[in-house]
């Protein structure tokens, strides 16, 4: 388990995990959302996109976060592993939405200078309402989309405690150097 990849409905925690585990086993930290979201939440080029997804897991060893079906043809062929957060909706739907009010309230910088706003998070493309849309459709499709990888080794973590409890049982990867924040090429 050396290039991994967290995937999860909005709101699951997936950069959370992400961070924590690439600092556990001393690699680089890769968030997507950081690579798509420029300012003015305006969405990055395709081919932007997919340069720093493919420069990124370029590295040896990494631990990179999100579900942006534009360049997992990349990330997810070099990738190892696959650490699915599949928590049931209540859990989902309850962090996102205090996540989001806390965004709102506090009006924390997410990447590239965006902040969420009260009339973005009530958009059909707000946190909220995405992350209701698709928490049964990721749920669907996702062991689909592991089963077309069969190099891939599914981690499959169903509650905040289970992941708790996983991630405790990470160890640093030997000989591996621990990375510096300004190597993961953005986020927050």
């Amino acid at each position: 388990m050396q290039r991994i990849i967290v995937i999860g409905t909005s709101g699951s925690g997936k950069t959370t995990l992400a961070r924590h585990l690439a600092a556990r086993l001393g690699v680089l930290h890769g968030e997507q959302d950081a690579w798509n979201h420029l300012a003015g939440w305006q969405e990055a080029p395709l081919a932007q996109f997919r340069a720093q997804v493919a420069a990124f897991t370029a590295a040896p060893a990494w631990v990179m976060d999100g579900n942006y079906s534009r360049a997992r043809d990349i990330g997810w062929a070099r990738a190892d592993t696959i650490v699915w957060l599949d928590y049931p909706a209540p859990v989902v739907f309850g962090r996102v939405l205090r996540r989001t009010v806390w965004r709102v309230l506090t009006q924390e910088e997410l990447w590239n200078g965006n902040r969420e706003t009260l009339r973005g998070t009530l958009s059909a493309e707000g946190p909220v309402r995405w992350a209701m849309y698709t928490h049964w459709r990721r749920r669907g499709e996702t062991l689909a989309l592991v089963a077309a990888h069969p190099h891939l080794q599914l981690i499959r973590l169903r509650t905040p405690a289970q992941t708790e409890g996983w991630l405790r049982a990470q160890r640093p990867l030997p000989g591996v150097l621990v990375a510096t924040p300004s190597a993961t090429g953005g986020g927050r």
